[in-house]
């Protein structure tokens, strides 16, 4: 069935392999992200390699003012957000520089709260709709190397827990995809096991067989699920001696 799907943070390498997924599939897509230039490109290859109906809109995560007007004026009726927002900064920077520390916190949770309410009162009204957010398995605990980060995916989890909880009455679901480590942009640079390591590809993969399984909450390689299991158990005492 074809669906008008809005993609937030559409430039970034997962955001960009499933708008070609949702392509291909033949949906209604709407692209958004701050950076018109890559929009205006991704937009265009689209319309070349597919036949599906695409629209691009310029948004911008951090105007927290401009949110509700962006999604009132969207041209369509949307049934299916996916949210793939996010930024990564070393603790090592934010500690030594709140505002850094703050980017952390606003991109991967505050202003992605702000456009998922909106969205989300829309959708309880319409008693229909579905909303994926990308979080990480950083959530399930705090690691010293990345403490803010891991910090904003948990409140960013629990935020979409308690939002599922509210919306299960009115029929609009609400999914977490939780990567752990993944071949883009943003883990450039960072020595990553190629075995626990998926693709771009891999997540939209994972976003689609949790829409259509009924999931919840999705571990993109489904041994992230006990690795964070056995992670979550270790005793406070122990894993603060852990370089992990």
């Amino acid at each position: 069935m074809k669906k008008n799907i809005l993609i937030l943070g559409a430039t970034s390498d997962m955001g960009r392999s499933f708008a070609r997924e949702c392509a291909f599939r033949g949906h209604n897509i709407i692209l958004a992200a701050r950076n018109n230039d890559l929009l205006s490109t991704l937009h265009k290859d689209l319309e070349i390699r597919t036949n599906a109906h695409i629209q691009s809109f310029k948004f911008d995560v951090l105007d927290t003012d401009s949110h509700k007007l962006f999604y009132e004026s969207l041209p369509l009726k949307i049934d299916l957000v996916v949210c793939f927002i996010g930024y990564l900064e070393e603790s090592s920077k934010c500690k030594k520089n709140f505002n850094i520390a703050k980017a952390v916190f606003d991109i991967n949770f505050s202003c992605v709260v702000s456009i998922l309410d909106i969205i989300a009162n829309d959708f309880e009204d319409r008693k229909d709709g579905i909303i994926i957010a990308i979080s990480s398995t950083a959530g399930d605990r705090g690691r010293a190397s990345r403490y803010h980060y891991c910090s904003a995916k948990a409140a960013l989890n629990t935020y979409l827990s308690g939002l599922r909880n509210r919306l299960f009455p009115s029929n609009v679901r609400v999914i977490t995809i939780k990567p752990g480590y993944c071949n883009t942009k943003m883990t450039d640079g960072l020595k990553l096991p190629s075995f626990l390591t998926s693709e771009p590809e891999d997540v939209s993969r994972s976003i689609f067989n949790a829409i259509n399984s009924g999931k919840d909450i999705s571990y993109v390689y489904k041994i992230w699920k006990w690795i964070m299991l056995i992670i979550k158990i270790i005793p406070e005492i122990i894993f603060k001696r852990l370089k992990i």
